[in-house]
């Protein structure tokens, strides 16, 4: 292994020949400079300097002015500002300025270890700490997946997967990454057996008090609308296909302006589609009620026309039936780049109403999107790349703008989402008429020809709260990673499809959802 190198530049660095030979018998190389040009000179001659520590207070240029011409040339170099000046202006000028870390003088040779090895070492440590952590947890994961009847001890599984995920994704451990690839694969194929057994039930007992998760169609009831305050706006986020590994890769962002309150989750309906889960949170009833009651606002898979173009009317229907009391609400959707302007110019006038509900579809978008543009599937080829697109999506949209615009308000704010979307790989033929649905996830349709053993059919939809489009209609969900091909150009489709991301099934993914309250920290 090379040696670290070290620019050390002092104008008193004959007082810090402990400290050198310290460094030295660790095995570092540090070479010496007294001024801030000869450790700019040294910088743009030496091509191989692991890190620099630079004296705040040298004759000539001072530290914080050498800084600033290092990184004009050099803006990704580690350096460690040493001053004797414990001001704090002249600390936050050097923070600002992007330094790895500082130190008080004098320095002992522990605290000058301490900061290399964060410096320097910290990705490995990191790795290996994970590694380990993860090695340990492996065996309960896989125990706690095997003995799992309760849908909270899932919701546990599944963000602790995300969990050692994200971690991964940090330290850069790819043997381990795919592993856990393995082992998630592991919990859907028990995850969708879980789902099987109990969902029927789910439904039937969904507005009773008993030990089922919160569907999509009471969502609204139980998680939102008891927590409206007059005195305080409440604005609804609905960000479609958000996944929990996606909401917490952007936590942190939010979280610079607004406090987390409460982090909860609830389970999207069968099947994990805008048409029926987004529907059903806003109308607050099951997709059979709906096409029961509100027959003009309600379409089939079949039925021509837009399937959520009524999201508004049934919010609205649902809002009379459920709160007391009149409240202003406004509703909007983006879905474009104009109506993202939209929500921006007028983000504070929504702070008016008592309740502001907004859908916005660009995850949705994006995972549609990487389906068809080749471009998009090199730039999200994995979980770990459809994470990071995210991220640098959302750091940069006009949604966050909006957000950051009514944190200086006193408003309470709710993220959630749809239905998630899983990375299929799986193919299972299909044969179906010319009116069966084309999601790769769920069919309905007659006469549907299938592997069994890859779905959870259902015979009676409205056991499950599904309409029925036709007497002898059939849907069918796809487990784990499946998505359904027809025979015809079979190939050709599979290649296309595969390693896509995809919604309408039983898996985590798509059914595990986000509902996240948060408040603002003005």
């Amino acid at each position: 292994m090379e040696k670290i190198k070290i620019l050390w530049a002092d104008d008193e660095i004959d007082l810090l020949k402990p400290q050198l030979l310290f460094l030295k018998q660790k095995g570092y190389e540090v070479t010496t400079v007294t001024n801030g040009h000869d450790a700019i000179d040294e910088l743009e001659t030496t091509n191989d300097i692991d890190v620099v520590f630079l004296d705040e207070s040298m004759p000539g240029l001072t530290g914080l002015e050498t800084l600033e011409k290092m990184k004009g040339t050099h803006p990704n170099m580690p350096v460690v500002m040493i001053t004797k000046n414990e001001a704090e202006n002249v600390m936050e000028e050097a923070i600002g300025s992007q330094i790895a870390d500082y130190l008080i003088k004098p320095v002992n040779p522990n605290q000058i270890l301490l900061t290399l090895k964060k410096i320097i070492d910290k990705k490995e440590l990191v790795s290996q700490k994970t590694s380990t952590g993860y090695q340990q947890d492996f065996r309960m994961l896989s125990m706690q997946m095997n003995s799992a009847n309760d849908y909270k001890e899932w919701v546990d599984i599944y963000k602790k997967i995300i969990n050692w995920e994200l971690r991964l994704d940090e330290s850069n451990t790819e043997d381990l990454s795919e592993i856990l690839t393995i082992q998630k694969s592991e919990a859907n194929k028990e995850f969708s057996k879980f789902v099987i057994k109990n969902y029927e039930d789910w439904v039937d007992e969904v507005d009773r008090d008993s030990n089922t998760p919160i569907l999509s169609s009471n969502l609204m009831r139980k998680k939102i609308l008891p927590q409206m305050d007059k005195d305080i706006p409440t604005i609804m986020l609905l960000m479609d296909n958000l996944r929990w590994d996606q909401w917490k890769i952007i936590e942190p962002i939010i979280a610079d302006l607004f406090r987390v309150e409460e982090e909860d989750f609830f389970f999207s309906i069968l099947p994990t589609s805008t048409q029926y889960s987004r529907n059903a949170i806003f109308s607050g009833m099951m997709p059979s009620e709906m096409a029961k009651r509100y027959p003009q606002w309600w379409k089939n898979d079949t039925d021509e026309g837009g399937k959520n173009n009524h999201e508004a009317d049934f919010l609205e229907a649902q809002l009379k039936k459920t709160v007391h009391q009149e409240i202003k609400f406004d509703y909007l959707k983006v879905t474009n780049v104009a109506k993202g302007k939209v929500l921006l110019d007028n983000i504070l006038n929504y702070t008016q109403n008592d309740l502001t509900v907004i859908v916005y579809n660009f995850i949705d978008m994006l995972s549609h999107a990487r389906t068809e543009m080749e471009v998009l599937k090199e730039l999200a080829g994995d979980e770990r790349a459809y994470r990071s697109l995210t991220k640098s999506w959302f750091e940069n949209s006009m949604l966050w703008q909006a957000l950051q615009k009514i944190a200086e308000k006193k408003v309470q704010l709710f993220i959630t989402t749809d239905h998630g979307t899983i990375r299929v790989n799986t193919p299972s033929k299909v044969i179906g008429d010319r009116d069966t649905t084309t999601n790769l996830r769920y069919k309905v349709g007659k006469n549907l020809q299938y592997e069994k053993k890859d779905v959870l059919e259902i015979r009676k939809p409205e056991a499950t709260g599904l309409p029925r489009p036709n007497v002898s209609s059939t849907f069918i969900f796809a487990k784990e990673d499946i998505f359904f091909l027809y025979p015809n150009r079979y190939n050709h489709f599979f290649n296309y499809y595969k390693n896509t991301f995809q919604h309408g099934g039983i898996s985590l993914e798509e059914i595990i959802c986000p509902i996240v309250k948060l408040r603002s920290k003005a």
